[in-house]
């Protein structure tokens, strides 16, 4: 069948359209770790986030790699694989079978942060938000144990937003695009960039919310 060039327009926007619907639930679906806006300049948000709590685990592999088998070990302890401190009922569906009998399925929050832990390009630190609702007392514990509870104290963020895919090269583009803006700005850096993820990787490429992290100090 052949389309007309206003059917075809029409088509490519309703494909559009509902893939953006669908970027936007990915997106809007989970809680998101809470900040309060300082400034926003053409480069970067400065973002006073709270305290909060996070599962991470430590990787090696290289950048385009280490995403996969991260996100892996932390979904199965959100999914079930952990011990209970509460009780808290099911949710359905269930997506993964939990390992131990009272396992607690943890909702998933926004972002995903992958941080670089030496300058070898090669050891990464990625980690799961917590939902605000649970406490250091209440959290569950992990049964596998390369993965790590810590509760981090309120930082100060410079935060540039891009688009597009997760590749290394994509990132490391807006990284210095970052850091440049930082030291125009004038402000100090405190440790190393941490890079967000926010959308499932069923999400169109160009329609991904990706940011680049700094801490940063006045």
């Amino acid at each position: 069948m052949i389309l007309s060039t206003r059917a075809y327009v029409l088509l490519i926007a309703l494909v559009l359209g509902s893939a953006s619907i669908a970027t936007m639930e990915d997106t809007m679906a989970y809680e998101e770790l809470r900040y309060k806006l300082v400034e926003k300049t053409d480069a970067f948000e400065l973002r006073d986030y709270e305290p909060h709590i996070v599962a991470e685990v430590r990787v090696q592999d290289r950048f385009d790699n280490v995403g996969d088998q991260a996100f892996k070990i932390l979904f199965d302890y959100i999914s079930g694989k952990n011990t209970s401190k509460q009780n808290i009922s099911m949710t359905i569906p269930v997506t993964q079978q939990p390992d131990v009998k009272n396992g607690e399925r943890i909702a998933m929050t926004t972002p995903v942060l992958q941080t670089p832990e030496s300058e070898s390009g090669m050891d990464y630190v990625f980690s799961f938000v917590m939902p605000s609702e649970y406490t250091m007392e209440t959290i569950p514990a992990p049964i596998d144990p390369r993965i790590k509870i810590k509760s981090l104290p309120g930082r100060l963020m410079a935060v540039h937003r891009y688009s597009g895919g997760w590749s290394e090269g994509n990132y490391r583009k807006h990284e210095a695009i970052l850091i440049d803006a930082i030291r125009e700005r004038g402000l100090s850096i405190e440790g190393n960039p941490i890079y967000a993820r926010y959308n499932s990787p069923f999400s169109l490429w160009f329609l991904r919310r990706n940011e680049v992290l700094v801490e940063v100090k006045q």
